[in-house]
């Protein structure tokens, strides 16, 4: 796959700029118990009406590629709703996410997500070229708007020998932690989240793949994964808080060779938390801020 991308290329695939198209999907009770079991959690079993827990709603509107139509890298191959980016890697960077106070997603609701490419822009890195491609998701029940979310995609090149590491960072709120947690991203842990996200990019659970093709170290923690944990630590930690909003990037991988931790701090009124992650060696991996109703 090529790590170029030329003028002709980046102006067919800004062509994809405007792209729409609406899913529907049953919000069922079995990913959520299931994703809870995940993240040890000692939830009630979800029955009707169950709220949905914020970012779980990645538990649907799955694409369903057939084997054929799989790509190299364990993704469906490239085209299609998303513009067919020749860079090889491929990432989810962050988002932006809004809630309806009075209409939150519940099991056993019809849901319908509408999908909008906002803009596909391109920047040359000190690594390489970089693709970056923004969609705008709204999920709507019988009651109507529920959720907007704004999510960031990111297409690189190959790793190529020689390449500068990225400058590590350090947490924003360094040694200002309230409430923390140990993560061991294991392989059951990776897999379980691939599985019920329907996920089949190899990085997440092939070795071989990830470190001879991608030129990791190890496998990489999804990061829709710690985004959840991030919450995941707000709803342990703030019993019954309701989010209101989330924004958060992936700042620097997460790989399965070392615990991890997040972290959180309430603001003064409550109403603002910051949200963080950090790889065993101190430096920052996403950074999120979350408002509450």
């Amino acid at each position: 796959m090529s790590n170029t991308l030329d003028t002709a290329a980046l102006a067919h695939l800004q062509t994809w700029q405007g792209k729409s198209e609406t899913l529907s999907d049953s919000l069922t009770a079995m990913p959520v118990a299931a994703l809870s079991a995940t993240l040890d959690r000692d939830d009630p079993a979800p029955a009707m009406g169950t709220v949905v827990p914020p970012l779980w709603h990645w538990l649907y509107f799955l694409p369903h590629a057939r084997a054929s139509e799989i790509g190299p890298d364990g993704h469906p191959k490239r085209g299609g709703f998303l513009p067919p980016v020749p860079l090889p890697r491929r990432m989810w960077a962050g988002g932006r996410l809004r809630w309806e106070q009075a209409n939150p997603l519940r099991v056993g609701q019809e849901v319908q997500r509408h999908s909008t490419i906002q803009s596909v822009k391109h920047k040359a890195g000190r690594s390489g070229e970089l693709l970056f491609v923004l969609v705008e998701h709204q999920y709507r029940n019988a009651q109507g708007l529920a959720l907007t979310e704004e999510h960031d995609i990111v297409y690189r090149s190959a790793a190529q020998p020689g390449d500068p590491a990225p400058q590590p960072q350090q947490p924003p709120l360094n040694g200002q932690a309230v409430w923390s947690r140990t993560i061991a991203p294991d392989d059951v842990l990776l897999f379980r989240y691939s599985a019920l996200t329907f996920n089949g990019h190899r990085i997440h659970y092939d070795r071989k793949y990830v470190t001879e093709v991608e030129g990791y170290p190890g496998l990489i923690v999804h990061g829709p994964l710690i985004a959840t944990l991030l919450l995941d630590l707000l709803r342990r930690s703030l019993p019954g808080a309701q989010v209101a909003t989330f924004d958060f990037r992936a700042v620097r991988p997460t790989f399965d060779l070392h615990p991890f931790s997040v972290h959180g701090k309430a603001s003064n009124d409550g109403k603002t938390v910051e949200l963080w992650a950090q790889d065993h060696e101190g430096f920052l991996t996403m950074q999120g801020t979350a408002t509450l109703f």
